[in-house]
């Protein structure tokens, strides 16, 4: 299901700044040798988590989800100079990739990849995030958002992806496991009165959320 009409897609990209050669080459290399490319956060996305960063000015922030690594370079591009990104993937052939691409970039030093099961690996992290990007396995984004939420400062972000899901929430019958659980994340998300939120109709949806 195109969620985007082709041609606001394309006059989007057209009018948007280009990627970088880094990220071009991140996103032709998952495009030739991943299966699941199009999980990949791609130019406009990329390019809104960048912005988002760079205005908010993060000295931490927490990525569930690396993929090939394309949104985590994204977002550091706003970080402090002291600053950190901790990313965390489940899959080690994509954490070894995405390593890869870490080290040829100019946040080698202030990336920190975590490889393993992420409600295990973030209670141990001890940290205060300034931004959280949430865009791994769709069954547990509440699990995650509730073990990030304490941690996440006064005024901190999250943004969660796919909340759309392929258009398959918008179905007067929402079926599948992946697609029942953003329907039900996102229903969980309206109805909290601690944060304020905001859907971003930007590719398969954002959901950008500020705790209060």
């Amino acid at each position: 299901m195109d969620l985007i009409h082709p041609l606001v897609q394309r006059y989007s990209r057209d009018f948007s700044s280009p990627e970088d050669e880094l990220l071009k080459e991140i996103g032709e290399y998952t495009l030739q040798h991943h299966a699941e490319y199009e999980m990949l956060s791609g130019h406009l996305q990329g390019k809104l988590l960048e912005m988002i960063s760079r205005m908010i000015r993060p000295q931490r922030i927490l990525e569930i989800g690396t993929f090939t690594g394309y949104s985590a370079l994204c977002l550091a591009k706003g970080l402090t100079v002291d600053g950190q990104l901790h990313t965390i993937e489940l899959r080690e052939n994509d954490a070894t990739t995405a390593k890869d691409f870490f080290s040829r970039s100019s946040f080698a030093g202030q990336i920190i990849l975590h490889t393993g099961n992420a409600l295990d690996i973030i209670p141990f992290l001890n940290e205060s995030w300034d931004l959280v990007f949430i865009d791994a396995d769709k069954v547990s984004y509440i699990e995650y958002f509730k073990i990030v939420l304490p941690q996440v400062r006064q005024n901190g972000f999250i943004l969660a992806d796919n909340i759309f899901f392929h258009g398959e929430v918008f179905e007067e019958r929402v079926k599948g496991k992946n697609a029942k659980a953003i329907q039900t994340f996102n229903e969980y998300i309206r109805e909290r009165n601690d944060i304020d939120k905001m859907i971003i109709t930007l590719r398969d949806g954002l959901y950008l959320i500020r705790k209060l």
